[in-house]
């Protein structure tokens, strides 16, 4: 039997070492390419992810109501999406309680019962507490003042519903000061949720215009620098909106 003089590469340890580097070179490479793109899918949120941001931003802004209905065909229309697309994003929002789909019916927007009050507000007073006492740049408290005036604007227009939007911005402002994209992200769910309870609680043409001092008042504490006095006023406040939350949803 005849001996080789050099094994075939890969079957042994005597392989070349030109080969075997350039091996190495070569699965170096794919490994970055496949770490790059990685990378990538987590940096770029994918199509569903952004139909998703959108609807949860409609319900945050007021302009989706519980109950309502929300059909496929419509919305990938609207946004210029596949079905499939929408289906997904209508997954992600329902695991997030904003949307719930019926069987042989269709996809509703969520209806929040008083159960869910309790839960939102200690979600609330543990980020945006955090946040106002973490202070933040000139620029983030900047942004908690303009949705302070924006909200002023609206009362002195009597547009309740652009008051409403108003306050979700202050408090997505305050969260903004942390300067967190995962806290901005969990905000947004929750803005979203409270506005699903605020559509009972508007029932009251004026619900809204008290809180504009309420956020005046946390506005200037921040500005002011007096971090701990901007918590303790948020944290009231939080606990007067929770009560008035549960009081009108009957908990």
């Amino acid at each position: 039997m005849t001996i080789p003089d050099a094994v075939p590469s890969g079957v042994s340890g005597q392989t070349p070492d030109v080969p075997v580097r350039a091996g190495a070179k070569r699965a170096a490479a794919a490994s970055a390419a496949l770490g790059a793109a990685a990378r990538l899918r987590v940096a770029i949120p994918s199509v569903a992810d952004r139909v998703a941001a959108e609807l949860r931003l409609q319900l945050a802004e007021g302009l989706l109501l519980p109950g309502a209905r929300l059909t496929e065909s419509t919305i990938s229309e609207e946004l210029g999406v596949s079905r499939n697309t929408v289906r997904e994003a209508f997954a992600e929002l329902a695991a997030e309680r904003l949307v719930v789909r019926h069987p042989n019916r269709g996809v509703f927007v969520a209806s929040l019962g008083p159960g869910d009050i309790h839960d939102v507000y200690t979600v609330r007073r543990f980020i945006e507490v955090s946040a106002i006492r973490g202070g933040g740049s000139p620029e983030r408290v900047a942004a908690v003042r303009a949705a302070v005036e924006e909200g002023r604007a609206a009362a002195a227009l009597d547009d309740e519903e652009a008051l409403g939007s108003a306050n979700q911005h202050f408090h997505g402002a305050i969260v903004a000061l942390a300067e967190s994209q995962r806290l901005n992200t969990i905000m947004a769910q929750v803005l979203a949720e409270m506005r699903l309870f605020f559509h009972k609680a508007t029932v009251d043409a004026h619900f809204y215009r008290s809180y504009l001092d309420d956020n005046e008042k946390i506005c200037k504490a921040l500005e002011a620098g007096e971090l701990d006095r901007a918590g303790d006023l948020l944290l009231s406040y939080l606990d007067r909106s929770e009560e008035k939350q549960s009081t009108v949803h009957g908990d």
